[in-house]
């Protein structure tokens, strides 16, 4: 079975919608499919279909997080002796050589990947050119419109 990698606030936010999932969710479709069928003839009961379908999606939701979380390995990077490295979970600020633009990512697992909050899969093309590189070093990474050179300009366990 391959382990993959996820951060500790990913992990703690795949439980918290699991638990939502079964204490609230669950429970209230529940209800509303036992409300359906006092209503009669159930071949022509939209509530009632449409609360079944609800039911089919939260009982999916909840066998995928389960999965998710079964083969996780959560790392906390703060835990992880900072050693100038670009590894899974840290914060790299990185400098575009031509335009000294610089942009700052997190380096998180495929499930919490956010491009709008700077969180970067760890299989994005920038992060595998990322990994294992030290601060100082400049990074090739090839993008459909060709090849982009950066350099690693800090590297935090936050």
């Amino acid at each position: 079975m391959n382990r993959v990698p996820m951060t500790v606030e990913g992990a703690e936010a795949l439980r918290a919608e699991l638990d939502n999932l079964k204490k609230v969710e669950r429970p209230s479709v529940v209800q509303a499919i036992a409300e359906a069928r006092e209503h009669g003839d159930l071949k022509e009961n939209a509530e009632y279909h449409a609360a079944r379908e609800k039911q089919g999606f939260i009982e999916g939701r909840i066998q995928e997080i389960e999965a998710k979380l079964s083969m996780a390995q959560v790392i906390d990077v703060k835990a992880i002796e900072p050693s100038g490295k670009v590894i899974f979970g840290t914060t790299v600020s990185i400098i575009h050589m031509e335009t000294d633009e610089e942009v700052t990512y997190r380096i998180v697992g495929d499930d919490e990947a956010d491009v709008k909050n700077r969180k970067i899969s760890v299989n994005s093309p920038i992060a595998r050119a990322l990994i294992g590189k030290e601060v100082g070093e400049v990074v090739v990474v090839h993008t459909p419109s060709g090849a982009v050179e950066y350099e690693i300009d800090s590297v935090e366990h936050l």
